[in-house]
Parts: C-alpha cells; sequence; structure tokens
C-alpha cells in the first residue's frame, strides 16, 4: 500500500503571520535599497563636519605636542575639516585641545589607539574647540602615558 501524505490547510493566524512577515521584510528591503548608492552629501546637515587622527611629531611623539595651536600636517594621520582650513591641536597640559576653524558642531567623539589607549572624552569649550581627555589605567591619566596615537573624530552639525 502506497502511502498517502496528507496536507493540512495553514491556519489562518498562520496565514495573516507570514503576510506580516512578507510585508516586514519586503517593506525593509525596499527602504534599504532606495538608500544604497546614496552618497551623503559632505558637510550637509548630520554629516560629519570635521575629523582628525592626532599621531604627533613622528620624532617626538604625540606627547610633546606644543601648548600653542599647530596644524603642521605631520602631526597628524588624516585630517578634514568642512571649512576648508586645517585642523589644528595643541596640548594644554595634561588634555588635548583640537578645533576645526570655520566649523561649529555639537557633537564630538574621541578615540585612543593602542594597548593602553584608556578612554577618552571630549567637551565643548566656549571658544568653539574640543577638550580632549583621558581617562586610562590607574596612574596613567596624563596623556603623555597614552598609546603614541589618538584619534578625533570631529564635530558634527
Amino acid at each position: 500500500m502506497v502511502g498517502r501524505i496528507r496536507v493540512r490547510r495553514p491556519s489562518p493566524a498562520l496565514v495573516v503571520s507570514a503576510v506580516a512577515l512578507f510585508f516586514a521584510i519586503g517593506g525593509s528591503a525596499f527602504a534599504v535599497g532606495q538608500r544604497l548608492g546614496v552618497a551623503q552629501p559632505k558637510c550637509a546637515n548630520g554629516a560629519v563636519k570635521g575629523f582628525a587622527y592626532v599621531k604627533g611629531d613622528p620624532n617626538k611623539g604625540i606627547q610633546n605636542l606644543p601648548e600653542q595651536y599647530i596644524s603642521d600636517p605631520k602631526v597628524f594621520g588624516t585630517s578634514f575639516n568642512c571649512s576648508g582650513k586645517p585642523v589644528q591641536v595643541k596640548r594644554a597640559g595634561t588634555v588635548f585641545q583640537i578645533r576645526f576653524p570655520g566649523t561649529a558642531g555639537r557633537l564630538a567623539i574621541a578615540t585612543g589607539a593602542g594597548p593602553d589607549a584608556g578612554q577618552f572624552w571630549a567637551t565643548l569649550l566656549p571658544d568653539g574647540s574640543w577638550k580632549i581627555t583621558r581617562q586610562g589605567p590607574v596612574g596613567a591619566n596624563d596623556l603623555g602615558d597614552t598609546a603614541s596615537h589618538a584619534a578625533f573624530p570631529g564635530p558634527r552639525g
């Protein structure tokens, strides 16, 4: 005797949930498809307005940045400022200050690089520059104790 395979009819709940899943996935895929290949214009609202990868003078290191603003390309791995003006950085005691002349921002993110980088945070100063402070391992809060590189993605508008 040949066995018959009995096909059960799907319940109404299964049909409704399958249709909902289809529209949920299809709608998300449609929305993503609409954004693919559409680059955000540089310097548009919500775009990153500037960034800097500060690594210090190759001969002196990041610990020996001067106490006045400099924009020497050799202290930056890379940098960008929407205004087209050079990014500037200085050391102020145990913190860095970085500014993006001509570019105002409300948010900055600071990160360190290296095994003992610790945590960094950015504070907007009244003159529009950013104070970059480090909290590292116990006894290592001075930026001179950090790894040789620190990255400072810049302000967003």
